[in-house]
């Protein structure tokens, strides 16, 4: 039997490539374990590939990959074989991988030999370190080149490298190795069915290994599963009677708990990084939505997030960065040198929607029984932000958010659709900016909303009065501007000349969410989403299929992406459209399945009946936070639940589809409380609100309506 060679495998990652990340640590490798630097792989630390080759020979073949089995988001284990060079098929010689990532990677290597004689083994390692940046290895376009040095000990190996008087290095230890400067090598005389194990370590520089992976005792808990148990045991605990819903609901969890990550100037706030392998690290928008849907397992992310991008708000006018006074962060890159990053900046304001959605997250996270001068700390954040939408973000007065780029290395498109070639009209033609999103001015309503509301509830009448009515105003221009009657759905965009971009998208489904769209256009709109031409079968597409740009192997012009899909199934709940919410919920729920339960960034968009389970995209981001945080939307939009903490209300009015079943989850965080919730088929009940809280039957009403419907706003509170 010929040998399984990794330099052949082919594809972005590599066939079967196994992702691993922790906080804003990540490893992609080979199915048999191996880091292979011909591909984008690599152990990644704050943005820095620390390790490009990490290789296992056994008597100088390379492992035949058998199975690779991911236990945690952070650790997985590797089988395989040795190939046989006398012409057997059958090896004896067995090897497992027992890999986790922390901030580093430790690796238990265990050799056994299922023969009845005595095998001699040399184990070698080769282990390489190019301290590149993540943009130059996920574009191939390394423009740094280190030079290492190599430093063999007694039991480790230390890598380094200067460039431009930066340092950066890896220390590898291994116990009991040959170390040379180009590998670390056992040998091993394995008698019959006997078995041989050792462990490996790498991390940053030449920090104390103990600091990262202190396992006690045998089988005990290293930081990483600390970090995990001190994870689920503030988030809730979810048993239902469909046993495939509860596996991916914790399947979500888990990822979340993986993807959280440190501000490193504020270590005790937590924020959500936007997935791996390519976006481990804070961005507006992602952490943003993720943080917003993962409200009821725990609102401390939201927080965090709005904390942290609080403080990153822009205060200057820089056009390389596409920094403005108010506005919210696009991403952060915490290693990356300022020529790579997008604006060839470290920190890139290009987003168009960060700034309302920071917003209308903080008036979500308002609800959630967080101290009053928490939130009250915040608000003018939530002004300054408002400040730039009527500043720079409606740069020509026309009462829409628009977005064009300052500069060539930034973003094209700006909205969540960010690719080249993501906002097009119906023919296929590009739309040339500067253009206006449908579901931007969406959240602007949303924000109008929301800071009206925290106003109205704070006595602050006449700033309450001044935000209702932008959002009344805006509302009426859109309906105006984006509907298209003779289509029966909203353009996605308005172009530079101010005409409608008239494709078919899953954007307007966003807008539903917001409560922008007018009633008696939301039936017209909830029938043209499920129609065979913009629902796969597996979730609604960006791209109606009879649209000329359509493709169903595209990143945003005919893919599914399943966020995109719980918010338009949240805005289907508040039109009233249950039936075709639970359509869309239950078809994502199906397509987890065929990923054990996790849900990729995205998926390609064939039909359902012509492919029986969803054509994965090629390079998806998996775990990824807003596809993690999907199925916590998906069904808190059928339970309707939702909270005011301050005003003492829990809401909740189940529509569970028959197929889930029983359920009951225990430990659901609610302020300083913990609540138990159960649902079946003929009863609905919470237990262990906190004292002052009660719980109501129905849906909480929308904050447009209270600010309707009010008939005086409290007086202006002195200052």
């Amino acid at each position: 039997m010929a040998g399984w060679n990794a330099d052949t495998a082919a594809g972005p990652l590599g066939p079967g490539a196994v992702t691993l990340v922790e906080g804003s640590s990540f490893c992609i490798s080979l199915p048999n374990g191996d880091i292979n630097p011909g591909l984008p792989h690599g152990l990644f630390v704050q943005d820095t590939r620390i390790l490009s080759r990490w290789s296992l020979m056994i008597n100088g073949q390379p492992v035949e990959p058998l199975t690779a089995e991911t236990k945690e988001p952070y650790r997985a284990l590797f089988a395989g074989r040795v190939p046989r060079t006398d012409g057997y098929a059958d090896s004896p010689l067995i090897v497992e991988r027992l890999r986790e990532v922390g901030a580093g990677i430790l690796e238990q290597i265990t050799v056994s030999n299922f023969s009845l004689n005595p095998v001699e083994c040399v184990i070698q390692l080769r282990a390489e370190a190019d301290f590149a940046d993540l943009f130059e290895v996920k574009e191939a376009r390394i423009q740094r080149y280190w030079v290492p040095t190599r430093h063999p000990k007694k039991d480790s190996l230390l890598i380094s490298a200067v460039w431009e008087n930066v340092r950066k290095g890896v220390a590898i230890t291994a116990h009991g190795a040959d170390i040379q400067e180009e590998t670390l090598t056992y040998r091993a005389i394995l008698g019959p069915q006997a078995h041989w194990t050792t462990t490996l370590t790498a991390v940053p520089d030449e920090q104390n290994m103990a600091t990262y992976f202190n396992h006690p005792t045998a089988g005990g808990l290293s930081p990483s599963d600390l970090r995990k148990q001190e994870w689920v045991d503030k988030i809730p605990v979810p048993q239902v009677e469909n046993t495939s819903i509860e596996r991916t609901v914790k399947r979500s969890y888990d990822d979340l708990g993986a993807l959280r990550i440190e501000d490193p100037e504020h270590p005790e706030r937590v924020v959500v990084a936007a997935g791996a392998p390519w976006f481990m690290t804070l961005f507006g928008r992602d952490s943003l939505w993720a943080s917003e849907m993962a409200l009821p397992v725990d609102a401390s992310l939201a927080l965090g997030t709005l904390q942290t991008l609080a403080e990153r708000q822009g205060k200057v006018v820089d056009p390389l960065s596409e920094e403005e006074p108010g506005k919210i962060l696009h991403e952060v890159r915490l290693g990356v040198s300022g020529g790579l990053s997008l604006g060839g900046k470290p920190t890139y304001y290009g987003s168009v929607d960060a700034t309302p959605l920071f917003v209308s997250v903080l008036g979500s996270v308002s609800r959630w029984g967080f101290p009053a001068e928490t939130i009250a700390a915040l608000l003018p954040h939530a002004d300054r932000a408002l400040a730039w939408i009527q500043d720079y973000g409606d740069k020509d007065g026309d009462g829409f958010v628009e977005y064009q780029r300052l500069n060539e290395r930034g973003l094209i498109n700006q909205g969540w659709k960010d690719s080249w070639d993501g906002i097009n009209f119906a023919d296929g033609t590009l739309a040339v900016p500067p253009i206006a999103l449908c579901e931007v001015q969406a959240y602007v309503y949303d924000a109008y909303i929301a800071r009206a509301w925290m106003a109205a509830d704070a006595g602050q009448t006449s700033l309450a009065t001044e935000l209702t009515e932008r959002a009344k105003r805006l509302k009426k221009q859109f309906n105006e501007q984006f509907w298209l009657p003779e289509r029966g759905y909203y353009a996605v965009a308005l172009d530079g000349k101010k005409r409608p971009v008239d494709a078919c998208t899953s954007n307007m489904g966003q807008c539903l969410w917001s409560g922008i769209v007018d009633e008696d256009k939301a039936p017209l709109v909830a029938e043209r989403l499920m129609s065979p031409e913009m629902f796969s079968g597996w979730g609604i597409r960006t791209l109606a299929s009879h649209m000329g740009a359509y493709n169903p192997v595209s990143y945003h012009n005919g893919s599914v992406w399943p966020h995109d899909n719980a918010i338009i199934s949240a805005g289907l709940i508040r039109y009233g459209f249950t039936a075709e919410a639970q359509q869309i919920t239950m078809a994502i729920m199906d397509a987890a399945e065929h990923s054990n339960g996790r849900l990729p960034e995205l998926f390609c968009g064939f039909p359902r009946e012509r492919y029986s389970r969803p054509v994965p995209y090629p390079t998806a981001c998996s775990p990824q936070a807003w596809a993690a945080a999907t199925p916590i939307m998906l069904w808190r939009s059928l339970m309707r639940y939702d909270v005011h903490v301050s005003r003492g209300r829990v809401w909740m009015d189940p529509a569970l589809p028959e197929t889930v079943g029983d359920v009951h989850i225990s430990n659901v965080p609610l302020g300083d409380a913990r609540l138990t919730i159960d649902i079946s088929r003929t009863a609905t009940s919470i237990s262990g609100l906190p004292e002052g809280v009660t719980f109501h039957r129905g849906h909480r009403p929308w904050n447009a309506d209270l600010l309707e419907h009010s008939r005086a706003l409290p007086d202006e509170q002195p200052k």
